[in-house]
């Protein structure tokens, strides 16, 4: 009675199993399965990759070879990604959002001290319109704002540090969404890329609702926070 029992488990077993791989197959276009029986590198119908992805990228022309795993979410990096060297050592530590990068990026020596610690803002994908801030020539006030249609982005926004050897400070930057602040308040360094909205066409009901939202009060008040919309 006992074998009995055991042999209809083990039918029962190898029946969950293939309708587990049945179901995956026809839900995704390709995957792989892992030593540890995990789903990984999944391809949907629509050709978007989707869940835990790891990644194996091979030496080229005297660069070392790494792998970095983390998840995608229709076709775009979500959450935290790690990359390891070649022999298991930690590299990286990069925290993404909607495929771009957002929040703190912490990256490593082969002997795991830190060297670099960054603050990043990403383009929220729920916003279609953004506000930002136009600097006067040569210096950090804020002279006036735009509302611009929001792209893609990922820009260096909050204190960035960097260290030597041994995780000895060396020196910090400060971001402003993409512009880096001198103390003496010249040169910026502007990497957001943004498509600006020609002030002579006409505004479109989405534009006028945003601006709208944003009032002149608010604006001047932002203003003197030093703050954006983002």
């Amino acid at each position: 009675m006992k074998n009995t029992n055991y042999k209809m488990a083990g039918i029962f077993l190898v029946v969950m199993a293939l309708f587990f791989c049945y179901s995956i197959n026809a839900q995704n276009k390709s995957f792989i399965i892992s030593p540890k029986g995990d789903t990984l590198n999944n391809v949907d119908k629509n050709n978007l990759k989707q869940g835990k992805w790891v990644i194996a990228v091979a030496e080229l022309r005297g660069e070392p070879g790494y792998e970095e795993e983390g998840y995608y979410k229709a076709g775009k990096k979500t959450g935290p990604w790690r990359k390891y060297n070649n022999t298991g050592d930690i590299l990286a530590v990069e925290n993404y959002k909607a495929g771009g990068k957002e929040g703190v990026q912490e990256y490593f020596s082969f002997l795991g001290d830190l060297l670099r610690h960054e603050e990043w803002k990403g383009y929220d994908p729920e916003t279609p319109f953004d506000t930002i801030a136009v600097y006067g020539q040569g210096n950090n006030q804020i002279s006036s704002y735009k509302i611009v249609k929001a792209e893609q982005y990922s820009v260096p926004n909050g204190i960035w540090k960097y260290y030597s050897a041994g995780e000895k400070f060396i020196k910090a930057e400060n971001y402003d969404h993409g512009r880096l602040l001198k103390e003496d308040g010249s040169t910026a360094i502007v990497t957001k890329k943004v498509t600006e909205v020609a002030e002579e066409k006409v505004k479109t009901k989405e534009i006028l609702e945003y601006e709208k939202k944003y009032s002149k009060k608010k604006r001047k008040q932002m203003e003197r926070d030093g703050k954006t919309a983002l």
